[in-house]
């Protein structure tokens, strides 16, 4: 087995409303956890969420999380 990583934590935030996209963007917006505009998620950093945060890029802002404990 691989050895499990810990990831970044990844802290999205929706700035931009999914109205007048595809079907298929509203969906990667719902399936990332998002619901208004405005809302916050926080992600570990995976290769599948890369490559959603990819496809609604322009409807979204990326930022790294630090986490000092």
């Amino acid at each position: 087995m691989a050895k499990k990583q810990k990831g970044k934590t990844l802290r999205v935030k929706q700035v931009k409303s999914g109205i007048g996209y595809t079907v298929r963007t509203k969906n990667t917006l719902k399936a990332l956890g998002f619901r208004n505009v405005g809302d916050v998620v926080e992600h570990q950093e995976n290769d599948a969420l890369l490559g959603m945060l990819d496809k609604v890029s322009h409807l979204v802002e990326i930022e790294t999380v630090d986490e000092e404990k």
